[in-house]
């Protein structure tokens, strides 16, 4: 499965705008300064009291398409 590192600082206000269906998507650019766009819907259960924050991964399918995104901090655990 494919996938690419980013690097997410979004603020809390930030992430209301996403649960309150004012943006669909979020693009950011992975480590490696390619763009990546995926659906804003992810950022669910990352969101803590201060937004989020923090290095990921994200996964795509065999067809580009996103599936999931992972705290690499909980990766190393």
């Amino acid at each position: 499965m494919p996938s690419v590192d980013i690097t997410l600082s979004l603020s809390l206000d930030q992430c209301r705008s996403y649960y309150a269906g004012a943006v669909e998507s979020i693009q950011t650019y992975t480590l490696d300064g390619r763009r990546v766009r995926f659906p804003a819907r992810a950022l669910h259960r990352l969101v803590s009291h201060d937004g989020v924050h923090g290095h990921f991964r994200l996964y795509f399918d065999g067809h580009g398409r996103f599936t999931t995104i992972v705290p690499l901090d909980a990766m190393r655990r």
